[in-house]
């Protein structure tokens, strides 16, 4: 019998506003109103400057290691415009600007840095889940939380974003193949900033895509320009309307890059050629658009002015608030860790001391 092909495999790339200010006007049509642009191009100005204040905070003693999401603003922001309020976007740690647009206060991505837990305990009803530090672990819980709407008849989906390090994760299979076989709609969104920290995406995925590792468990894949906010929302939407109407995962690999370090505990210097760095900066999301809402005569400097004004205003009450939060009670690590807490613990919640004399001491205060 003659030899014959099994599969032919095609991958689209979508591009509307590329680095030089052109738009495809007809794929760009209607995509996102004018009023709305300048709403997406405020919050990523937003998370940027709070990227520049919070490295300042770390270097001053003020916060934790911090990962900054500078050069990544459009990809989390374009799916958070195109999500349902209720459906899920479940993160890692460089989504910032989607979670800012889902209504996610400022505060609480601070909090986490910080070291208090209560940051990671995202008000309701945003949907979004806390952040994620362990690479990939979140895929298995956005196909979980995808997967319990679909058991229960709800029509709400889930989006998650994981970097390109994370696709060699065993978690991303796994839930790669959950989602596909058991048709659970999950939006897969993969950064490919082509770095795993200081990992290159050459040693990571030797395919021409890492969008091709979702082709294997047989979802529709893309390959998006991640710096460009039209294509985001594009691609996003052609996913999301895909799983709402077929109840299927997709596939989503936007090409991006992280314009800083790793986090503020790392030097890229110690492994990226400036060059490289250079190039990104050039395809600046941020400046894309403004080079778009110049053009269209929505934009000037006193705007941009004045918006800045806002954002150091609104960045500056956020740190505020999350500096100055009422320390949490030291028997919170008693009380959210057991319904109904032994009396061992009990002992100790009240005391704070775990020797038989401090237990003493509360049985008998006589003897203190």
């Amino acid at each position: 019998m003659p030899i014959t092909n099994a599969i032919s495999i095609e991958i689209p790339r979508i591009s509307i506003l590329d680095e030089k200010g052109n738009f495809d006007e007809k794929l760009g049509k209607g995509l996102i109103p004018d009023a709305d642009l300048l709403k997406l191009y405020e919050a990523m100005s937003s998370c940027r400057h709070l990227d520049e204040v919070a490295f300042r905070l770390q270097r001053s003693g003020r916060m934790g290691t911090y990962p900054q999401n500078m050069g990544q603003e459009a990809t989390s922001l374009g799916a958070a415009y195109v999500l349902n309020n209720d459906d899920w976007l479940v993160t890692c740690y460089r989504e910032n600007c989607g979670l800012f647009w889902r209504g996610v206060p400022m505060e609480s991505i601070l909090l986490h840095w910080m070291g208090d837990e209560r940051g990671n305990a995202m008000p309701r009803p945003h949907f979004a889940t806390p952040i994620a530090v362990p690479i990939g672990t979140q895929m298995l819980h956005a196909t979980g939380l995808a997967w319990a709407a679909k058991y229960r008849g709800e029509k709400r989906i889930s989006c998650t974003f994981f970097g390109d390090g994370a696709t060699s994760e065993g978690d991303f299979h796994e839930a790669a193949n959950f989602a596909a076989n058991l048709d659970i709609p999950v939006v897969f969104c993969c950064q490919n900033n082509f770095w795993a920290i200081s990992v290159p995406g050459k040693i990571q995925c030797s395919a021409p895509t890492v969008a091709q590792r979702g082709i294997a468990y047989g979802m529709p894949c893309m390959q998006v320009d991640g710096n460009d906010i039209f294509a985001c929302v594009y691609a996003v939407k052609k996913a999301t309307e895909r799983a709402r109407a077929e109840g299927k995962p997709s596939f989503i690999e936007f090409v991006t890059y992280r314009l800083g370090d790793h986090t503020t505990a790392d030097d890229a210097r110690r492994y990226r050629d400036q060059a490289e760095v250079d190039a990104w900066k050039a395809k600046d999301p941020l400046i894309r658009i403004r080079m778009l809402i110049e053009k269209r005569k929505l934009w000037d400097d006193a705007k941009q002015e004045a918006m800045m004004a806002r954002i150091e205003k609104d960045i500056a009450a956020a740190i505020e608030r999350a500096e100055h939060i009422e320390a949490p009670p030291r028997s919170d690590v008693f009380d959210y860790t057991f319904e109904e807490l032994p009396a061992d613990l009990r002992t100790q919640r009240e005391t704070f001391e775990t020797t038989s004399l401090g237990q003493e001491r509360a049985s008998n205060p006589a003897s203190a």
